[in-house]
């Protein structure tokens, strides 16, 4: 089973090579980021759309509503009821590879579950008692390697604390019906404001997820041959994908001309919402500039933001 491949093999064998790549790393040989902040790996783009978005004047009204509602603990009851939670006598891979990645960013363990759904996917949830949920399909689709990546790019939502307006953007629009009601409909425009602002910090985060998975992964061609997957979906083909023929599309989907930018911004803001991951083929290409500026090596070599030391 693809799930039970050992680190290494399949799609971390080399269908594209070149100096950029980095073999798969062995957990012995992973390098443990202690003490590591958020900000460490955020983007600057990230920190910015958020800023931007806790700038819009419904939002406290908004996340007022979601405590007040219990939307939050009606999630955690929710996916509980649906999923299998992970542990050491449950799933056991799969929890080794939670544990580890934890350890890696210096973070405690959320809780983990696996989830019945073939078509792959995995999200962060939980404001209060944070989990992360894979579903079937994506534990299928990936090696145990690129499940590091996977897991990592989960524990940097919950790191970098963005599962609360995540959850929140869940059911926004349910919340804004509610508050509708009572502001004299004079929410059109500050509604339409808040939700432009959260679907643009929300692809923003994606690359600072990105960002938590490759260093977990600790291995570019492990992060990249990840995103290939899950953008191509399982196939009985997944043997020819190629890796440097999909960043050269990666490149060329980012250097498109200044028409087509504005035309994939507009498209962005009209069906963004539709996906929980959206343009995974730019996000690869963010990652692979990210790694080249030299800010990973940085971070291996432990030049990073840490956490305040306790007084």
């Amino acid at each position: 089973m693809l799930g039970h491949r050992a680190g290494g093999q399949g799609l971390n064998a080399p269908f594209g090579t070149g100096c950029l790549y980095t073999n798969p790393t062995a957990m012995a040989d992973r390098k443990l980021l202690t003490g590591i902040s958020s900000d460490a790996f955020v983007s600057d783009a990230d920190r910015w759309a958020l800023e931007k978005l806790q700038k819009v004047p419904l939002l406290p009204l908004v996340m007022r509503k979601f405590y007040e509602v219990g939307f939050d603990r009606w999630f955690y009851v929710m996916n509980m009821s649906m999923s299998v939670r992970c542990g050491p006598n449950q799933y056991p891979t799969l929890h080794r590879i939670l544990k580890e990645s934890c350890a890696v960013l210096d973070m405690p363990e959320p809780e983990l579950y696996i989830t019945n759904n073939p078509f792959p996917n995995a999200f962060a949830g939980g404001v209060e008692r944070p989990y992360i949920t894979l579903r079937s399909g994506i534990v299928d689709n990936l090696s145990d390697e690129q499940l590091y990546h996977l897991i990592g790019h989960e524990l940097g939502h919950i790191k970098a604390n963005h599962v609360l307006y995540f959850s929140v953007g869940a059911v926004l629009f349910a919340l804004l019906d509610l508050l509708g009601k009572r502001t004299l409909g004079t929410t059109d425009v500050a509604s339409y404001a808040l939700v432009l602002a959260y679907y643009e910090w929300s692809r923003q985060a994606e690359f600072s997820a990105d960002r938590a998975g490759l260093l977990v992964s600790q291995s570019l061609t492990t992060s990249l041959d990840s995103q290939i997957s899950l953008t191509a979906g399982p196939s009985r083909l997944r043997h020819e994908q190629n890796r440097e023929a999909f960043m050269d599309q990666a490149r060329a989907y980012q250097d498109a001309d200044t028409l087509d930018q504005i035309g994939k911004a507009v498209l962005f803001m009209m069906y963004g919402k539709t996906f929980t991951h959206p343009m995974p083929v730019h996000r690869a290409q963010e990652l692979e500039r990210w790694y080249l500026t030299g800010a990973y090596e940085r971070i291996m070599n432990g030049d990073y933001a840490r956490l305040a030391q306790a007084a």
